[in-house]
């Protein structure tokens, strides 16, 4: 190979090479900007859940005459009340299963897998316990 086709050839490479490190890029900041996105949203959507938010949409969306909005807030606070009642009946279920899954999932884990397993159910708990109070 002449020193003139060497030449060529990393210089190929080199472009080559900046390409790749471009796509890799592009594609760790696109999932960074993906996940941040998704979790803002979700925030956006927890704030959104307020008592009031869906019927003062509604009243405002609809138009409601105040005999009306005073009905609708009646039926929203009901229909709430059972949705808590459902929940608080159910949710012991839901524990338990949640539970044995758990502890097959830990079973199978070794000491050190354990401790961060444990670390990361505690987390999501708190997640969830700080998400079930936004609601009520």
């Amino acid at each position: 190979m002449t020193p003139r086709a060497k030449t060529r050839l990393k210089i190929w490479l080199v472009v080559l090479g900046v390409f790749i490190l471009g796509c890799l890029t592009g594609v760790a900041l696109d999932s960074a900007l993906r996940l941040k996105g998704s979790t803002t949203d979700r925030q956006e959507m927890r704030s959104r859940r307020g008592k009031g938010d869906i019927f003062e949409r509604m009243r405002r969306d609809l138009n409601l005459t105040d005999e009306q909005a005073t009905q609708i807030r009646s039926i929203l606070d009901q229909a709430r009340e059972e949705y808590g009642q459902l929940r608080r009946e159910v949710q012991p279920r839901y524990d338990a299963v949640r539970q044995q899954t758990r502890e097959k999932i830990r079973a199978l884990l070794t000491a050190e897998q354990q401790q961060k397993f444990d670390a990361k159910i505690a987390e999501r708990d708190s997640r969830r316990k700080d998400d079930d109070k936004e609601r009520r």
